[in-house]
């Protein structure tokens, strides 16, 4: 390219030609009867005066007599010749290639480095193949999450999506749209674990001593679940079958099994168990899951609150684990998930409810390190990434990590839309993750302002970088900074603050 003429464009009335050419930018080529368009990639000076850029080719559109463009797809048929002519993009071009088609899409904000294209999300592709939201902390990724599940329940309100919300800043988004659950009203009944589960919540030995607790649990658990009524009219059950048992049934049986022991026989295991139980039952923490109520069938409304079925204009469930104690925090976004993915296999003969479940802090429950506890809700986890496209279930994973995600889920994920991410080691990881026609624009992402993004992939017609739209007050998440200058200034009624703080400590909320 020639820098004198990258020079007199720079001050060029369109936006667009004025950025052309630059890194981060597009620009175009002639070849036949297409116009091809390019990425710059990088950029140095050539020994003989004239700059030399490393591109990546984008897609083609047709070339008009007047120079513009029409019909753009992605890929290229025919490359240019070395010598082609390089042309600057016109916000004309851009906006063809831009343009969304009629599929249903939503709209999330502007085109870099353009004023009035939008860019805009293809709601089947984003969500047939899963995305990820990635995003340091403070880039704006709460509101972001929050700006394109608002457009989605605007385009869909008969949806069925449910968001696992580890901090409790989203319920204050969704007021008007969504159904909000937490501690108090999920009412989440202990006997819809599996056997994985249960194990998660009632084993505190490891190695060979918890092999020998876990089969005694099995026995006791299949026996209790088989002691209902329910149990009779289906016939097989199993130990993960979700049959309604009394948890005093439990305990009787372990109770019994272990007067059955001759004395040499050692009743550790079944002490440990009952202590356990006995524990989960008495602390008020756990009301939610392990109360006395719970006996009755509530599998069928559960899941039609849950899953907003039917929706009712309220498409989104907020279900807020900040409550939940953090010993069993992974325990509860397993079985939530677990149901999402076993109604999808189970509901495969009737007419097909598709359900979005979109999980923030995914990098809790999907670590990378193999051993970290909670293996249940990373199985279901990485298991609705493989296959959940077969059934009709779609992930959504928000992480401020994506390093310390395992690699096997960020790979599944088919749209990607990155803030700025700080970290290298996340940069690098978002690098691996995304296609190869999009590396150019992954350079951009340690220079991304706040909410700003990068989208590639099956959402997108081609690569894109997005500002995103402004969210009304009333829409936004509970997750702004607090300004430490503003409140270090304020004083006053601090020990009434304090008292009632302490009150709802001791009472757990109450």
């Amino acid at each position: 390219m020639d820098p004198e003429r990258l020079n007199t464009l720079a001050d060029h009335k369109d936006p667009s030609v004025a950025m052309s050419g630059q890194v981060g930018s597009q620009v175009k080529m002639a070849v036949g009867a297409s116009w091809l368009i390019a990425n710059v990639r990088t950029m140095r000076s050539g020994e003989d005066g004239t700059v030399r850029a490393a591109i990546d080719f984008l897609g083609e559109g047709e070339r008009l007599q007047s120079g513009g463009m029409r019909n753009f797809r992605r890929g290229v048929t025919r490359y240019p010749i070395p010598g082609s002519a390089v042309h600057p993009v016109t916000t004309d071009d851009l906006r063809s290639v831009f343009a969304a088609a009629d599929d249903a899409h939503v709209e999330i904000g502007t085109v870099y480095p353009t004023d009035d294209i939008r860019g805009a999300l293809y709601v089947d592709p984003m969500l047939s193949k899963h995305f990820a939201i990635l995003g340091s902390t403070g880039t704006g990724k709460s509101t972001s999450v929050a700006l394109i599940l608002h457009r989605i329940s605007q385009l869909s309100p008969e949806g069925h999506i449910v968001m696992i919300d580890p901090h409790g800043e989203y319920s204050a988004a969704f007021k008007g749209c969504g159904e909000l659950f937490n501690v108090d009203n999920l009412q989440l009944p202990y006997w819809l674990m599996n056997f994985e589960e249960h194990c998660e919540v009632l084993l505190t030995t490891d190695g060979a001593e918890r092999q020998r607790d876990a089969d005694i649990l099995a026995k006791c658990l299949l026996a209790a679940r088989m002691k209902t009524k329910a149990a009779e009219q289906f016939g097989k059950v199993t130990v993960d079958s979700p049959i309604p048992y009394l948890l005093t049934d439990l305990n009787a049986i372990l109770v019994n099994e272990m007067g059955k022991l001759d004395r040499a026989g050692d009743t550790t295991p079944f002490q440990r168990l009952k202590t356990k139980l006995d524990e989960l039952k008495a602390d008020p923490r756990y009301a939610f899951m392990f109360s006395g109520m719970m006996v009755s069938d509530t599998m069928g409304s559960f899941i039609a609150k849950l899953f907003r079925l039917p929706a009712n204009g309220k498409p989104i469930s907020i279900v807020d684990v900040s409550g939940v104690p953090s010993d069993i925090t992974s325990v509860v976004v397993s079985v939530l998930a677990r149901m999402v993915f076993d109604y999808a296999i189970w509901s495969r003969t009737e007419a097909q409810r598709p359900i979005l479940l979109v999980c923030e802090e995914a990098h809790r429950y999907v670590p990378k390190d193999e051993n970290a506890a909670g293996q249940s809700v990373r199985r279901i986890l990485e298991r609705i990434a493989k296959e959940g496209r077969k059934y009709g279930v779609s992930l959504g994973l928000i992480t401020q990590r994506p390093s310390d995600l395992a690699e096997g889920v960020l790979s599944q994920c088919g749209t990607i839309i990155s803030m700025r991410l700080n970290n290298d080691r996340d940069q690098a990881c978002v690098r691996a993750a995304m296609p190869e026609g999009a590396r150019g624009f992954l350079d951009a992402i340690p220079a991304l302002r706040n909410r700003e993004c990068i989208v590639c992939g099956e959402g997108v017609a081609i690569p894109i970088r997005v500002r995103f739209d402004d969210l009304e007050p009333e829409k936004r998440p509970a997750s702004s900074d607090p300004s430490f200058a503003a409140l270090w200034r304020e004083t006053g009624g601090e020990a009434d603050i304090i008292q009632r703080t302490i009150k709802r400590w001791r009472g757990h909320g109450r």
